[in-house]
């Protein structure tokens, strides 16, 4: 059992003020693994006065001194690799060769990423007669989600240190197991008092006064949209910096001239991969109205053969999704789209045979779909994918960009050039040509609701930099 009942302030682990328990709920087996303890608002302001006090001299110490304690975070996390995999599967139910490759190797590579990027910056310079410097924007609000915990809490925590910032994270309440090993390992690398700060609680108890809080100077949230919003109104009247990276519904583009089998067969892997829980998913599948049905067989092929079972089997390619409540959330999903005329060809409504103890949802696939119905539109955060037809290449690209989020793109092409022409008419701050992965030095953000802001490598290092300009 995991007790992790204590918040991580001013360098000390010390009891939460009002001490409610929340039981951590494991989604593979549906027990309880362990509790954390909520904070409020009395605990936000320990933890955000901790935060400011510290920003007085961390925010002037030297370059060199934060690329060192960078460096010790990073050696301490790689020898605490394996126990931040078995955390990150236990709490939000990824399969462990997913939760170790991927899912802790993500924190990994943003560690390094920004300490690539911190070793070649420079903080001052020069535009016409005036001297430029490049300063920390002070206390961050870090409100990070389940999906990705640890990518989340290591994109946002590692840029706002390299850059001077002082931190106070909340990470999601459902999922907060690698957040609190997270926090033992900057005890460890001997992070100076106050400058990381961690409080477990939920958005209400302490998402909400930590975005309207005045001390803070910036909040980093990732989450759903109309979460995104409520951050956005409570920091408000406080006129503080809002980053956000929300929602999407990525519309994956084969263009006519692609191997059809591979092409297929690699965007349902894709859309199921973490279970569908990934904000940038491909979840629409556009194919040429001519090669429609012959898609849908090999659709339901790639489906169908997905392994599922045991969280612990390294040949586990689909886990559970991450509570009862999401499980309750797809279900509904998925029976709307039948009602509204979908066609199932792969999964469908319950749990897997053998799988009924955990939150397995089967993998999903739905023919008959057009963009206006509520599948194509929003997001499922589940292993759910539609395929919907075209006729040409711009009514493509006009449906890929008929929605209201905009944060990845993906397209298929046997010619690259043609996929890049199509790839700078979609309206995301991201687009995947032919199954190309994520790259943790490329900026990671949307367009529209799916969010404000650039994250990772060297832009995320400036989300949390202000420039001051001094003229002489």
């Amino acid at each position: 059992m995991y007790n992790y009942d204590k918040c991580y302030i001013n360098g000390q682990w010390r009891a939460v003020t009002n001490g409610q328990e929340l039981a951590v709920i494991q989604p593979s087996s549906a027990q309880v693994i362990g509790k954390i303890c909520l904070a409020n608002e009395t605990d936000v302001n320990l933890a955000v006065e901790a935060a400011k006090e510290a920003f007085v001299d961390f925010s002037q110490s030297s370059k060199q001194s934060r690329i060192e304690l960078l460096e010790r975070i990073i050696s301490i996390y790689k020898d605490k690799s394996a126990l931040m995999a078995r955390h990150i599967s236990d709490e939000m139910g990824a399969p462990i060769s997913l939760a170790t490759v991927a899912q802790t190797g993500s924190g990994l590579a943003h560690l390094v990423q920004t300490l690539a990027a911190l070793k070649k910056s420079s903080f001052d310079g020069e535009i016409g007669s005036s001297l430029l410097f490049h300063e920390p924007v002070g206390v961050c609000a870090l409100i990070t989600p389940w999906n990705w915990p640890m990518n989340q809490i290591a994109c946002k925590v590692a840029p706002a240190l390299a850059a001077g910032c002082t931190v106070v994270l909340k990470p999601s309440e459902i999922a907060p197991l690698s957040g609190y090993l997270f926090a033992q390992i900057l005890d460890e690398a001997d992070v100076p008092p106050g400058v990381f700060n961690l409080i477990n609680g939920d958005g209400q108890g302490v998402g909400a006064p930590l975005s309207r809080h005045p001390d803070v100077d910036m909040v980093s949230f990732t989450g759903s949209t109309q979460a995104g919003i409520a951050v956005a109104k409570a920091a408000a009247d406080t006129v503080k910096r809002v980053s956000q990276e929300l929602g999407g519904k990525s519309a994956n583009i084969l263009l006519d001239d692609v191997n059809l089998e591979e092409a297929v067969s690699q965007g349902v892997i894709a859309c199921m991969h973490n279970t569908g829980q990934s904000c940038n998913a491909p979840t629409r599948m556009l194919i040429p109205q001519q090669h429609y049905q012959q898609a849908i067989g090999i659709a339901a092929k790639a489906a169908d053969g997905i392994k599922m079972g045991s969280i612990d089997d390294k040949e586990t390619f689909l886990g559970p999704v991450v509570s009862q409540t999401q499980y309750e959330k797809i279900q509904h999903l998925i029976q709307v789209a039948i009602d509204e005329g979908g066609e199932l060809i792969a999964g469908g409504l319950g749990k897997p045979s053998g799988l009924e103890q955990g939150y397995f949802v089967k993998p999903t696939v739905f023919s008959k779909i057009d963009n206006s119905m509520t599948i194509a539109r929003e997001e499922v955060f589940g292993p759910v994918l539609v395929l919907i037809p075209y006729d040409t290449e711009q009514q493509a690209i006009d449906i890929a960009n008929d929605s209201p989020y905009g944060l990845s793109g993906y397209v298929s092409s046997s010619d690259k050039e043609r996929a890049l022409r199509v790839a700078k008419k979609l309206r995301t701050g991201m687009v995947h040509i032919n199954g190309a992965g994520v790259d943790a030095a490329a900026p990671f953000g949307g367009y529209k609701q799916s969010g404000n802001g650039r994250e990772w490598g060297q832009y995320g290092l400036e989300e949390f930099q202000e420039v001051k300009a001094v003229m002489r």
